[in-house]
């Protein structure tokens, strides 16, 4: 099977991940799954360990909040599959690292630099990646310029990261359309 690039975009709990996991298991003996996620309270342990305990035991974890893509690329295990989960906790991290005086164009500069990153490396990649992420632009405008800066860095990285993929899919209730 020739390799792809499969974004996966919706809500949250809206299936993504579910889909991502149960399509590797289907189609890939060796996947390796990049968490981007942080464990700063006891809910987002919570959550990180349920994930934890879905995925088969055999899947290899890159723990990768930041730098992910640098990360991605020195990693030597081979693999037929990347599970990417997800763009949304990378962008915040991205921004939470960023000093507060930061402009929008300096943020969404400083996200589509990872994300380029990011389809680099996939393209030296032989794995078909998935990467999720949640649509973040169909609720009311922030009330912060904390969240305004995010919202937009995301909608740019997932503009940019459909613009780039073979594949993508709006997760709904679990259900996948087919958008491109």
């Amino acid at each position: 099977m020739a390799k792809r690039l499969i974004f996966l975009l919706g809500g949250a709990r809206g299936g993504k991940s579910r889909y991502a996991e149960d399509w590797a298991r289907r189609n890939a003996e060796r996947a390796l799954f990049v968490a981007t996620a942080e464990a700063h309270d006891d809910d987002m342990r919570g959550r990180i360990a349920e994930h934890q305990k879905q995925r088969p035991a055999h899947w290899h974890t890159l723990e990768a909040p930041r730098d992910t893509a640098k990360q991605i690329a020195t990693c030597s295990y081979q693999y037929d599959a990347l599970l990417l989960d997800c763009l949304t906790l990378l962008t915040g991290n991205i921004l939470l690292a960023l000093p507060e005086t930061v402009t929008q164009a300096e943020a969404n500069d400083a996200v589509l630099r990872e994300v380029e990153d990011l389809l680099e490396v996939y393209a030296r990649s032989e794995a078909t990646w998935l990467v999720v992420s949640n649509e973040v632009g169909m609720g009311v405008v922030p009330p912060t310029r904390l969240g305004v800066l995010y919202r937009d860095m995301l909608g740019r990285a997932n503009q940019r990261a459909a613009e780039a993929a073979d594949e993508v899919l709006l997760l709904v209730a679990g259900i996948p359309w087919r958008l491109k």
